[in-house]
């Protein structure tokens, strides 16, 4: 059995442990609400006129080459399984050419002993690789020189910001202000040498939100939709309080699909660097993603859960999972995720 819990017993070290157990352990998806990807269905090409094996996968995002349209997304940190867990996937992102974020490295920040669970550009030196915080932090004493640590310390190419009001809402121990929150992103993207990334944590973003965040200088959009991990129904599971189970419980469902986030952001800004995560949960929904406008795809629970088993299994994942884009890419006749993107190769069927 997995110990997840580390030998300190200090509330946010317990806080990250119970995540990483619900995560794995506990019935965490959105109960009704889908991404929206099963909308769509692919055009068949019977006749592709293509040699599979020259097809590309590969793409360019914040400035580095993806062999693969594959974000690990921000999962974990702060314990030492998650150090496990972390390894793991840089190892996998390195060999694979694949994207990483990692959690929130706000424990690390208060426990410098603990930012070496996530540091693993030793692992991966050739991946791009995000940094993480929340946003809120930003009004909890964070500013750009605790945003700029978490950056440097792990050698990473750029920083996410993450939104998640309803799960701040629904965890007990939960950072609620988040007033002013738009006027230090500007100022940390005037100053933080590199990118800035904003992404939810699983209720999505709208164009009208990705609006106000480009125009204070963000680089890149991550989504986050609905119909994935609901981190309100994550919350509901760790909560003593019976307050913020019922919360949990009322708000498992509430969000924006994943699928509606990158239509609607990609038809309002055409060139704006998009991530679509969410729900994605194979490379035929990574696939629908890119052609309705994404750039990268991120993952989350399904890299952690096959992380969690072994190297080996999320090696099988990995290889899977590209396997699938290749044969959509094949059977569409598009050689490339450019021409995946042509129209009329992706449908709406209701």
């Amino acid at each position: 059995m997995v110990n997840f819990l580390s030998d300190s017993t200090t509330d946010i070290e317990n806080r990250k442990a119970e995540h990483l157990r619900v995560c794995l352990e506990e019935s965490v998806n959105f109960p009704q609400t889908t991404t929206g990807l099963e909308r769509y269905r692919f055009s068949h090409c019977c006749l592709p006129e293509l040699e599979r094996s020259q097809i590309s996968l590969q793409t360019s995002f914040l400035g580095r080459v993806l062999r693969s349209p594959l974000l690990i997304s921000s999962m974990t940190g702060g314990t030492e399984f998650a150090k496990t867990i972390n390894q793991r996937l840089a190892r996998a992102a390195q060999q694979y050419g694949l994207a990483m974020g990692v959690g929130s490295q706000r424990i690390g920040l208060e426990n410098w002993a603990l930012m070496s669970t996530f540091a693993v550009r030793s692992q991966a030196p050739d991946i791009l690789l995000l940094a993480n915080l929340g946003a809120v932090q930003l009004n909890y004493g964070y500013a750009v020189d605790e945003c700029r640590r978490a950056v440097e310390s792990l050698e990473a190419d750029g920083l996410i910001l993450h939104l998640n009001p309803l799960q701040e809402s629904v965890q007990s121990e939960g950072d609620t202000n988040f007033r002013g929150i738009l006027a230090k992103i500007a100022l940390l993207c005037q100053q933080l040498p590199v990118p800035v990334v904003v992404k939810e944590v699983g209720n999505g973003i709208s164009a009208a939100i990705a609006e106000k965040l480009l125009a204070v200088g963000v680089s890149a959009i991550d989504v986050a939709g609905a119909g994935g991990t609901s981190w309100a129904r994550v919350e509901s599971q760790r909560a003593k309080d019976r307050r913020q189970q019922h919360l949990g419980q009322t708000f498992a469902d509430w969000g924006l699909p994943t699928a509606d986030c990158v239509v609607q952001i990609r038809d309002r800004f055409p060139e704006v660097p998009l991530i679509a995560s969410g729900g994605i949960a194979n490379g035929l929904d990574a696939a629908k993603a890119i052609a309705l406008g994404a750039n990268v795809v991120g993952m989350a629970r399904p890299f952690l859960q096959a992380a969690a088993e072994s190297e080996t299994e999320l090696a099988e994942f990995v290889q899977l999972a590209i396997a699938e884009l290749e044969t959509v890419l094949f059977c569409t006749g598009s050689a490339s995720l450019a021409e995946l993107q042509r129209s009329g190769v992706l449908l709406k069927i209701n």
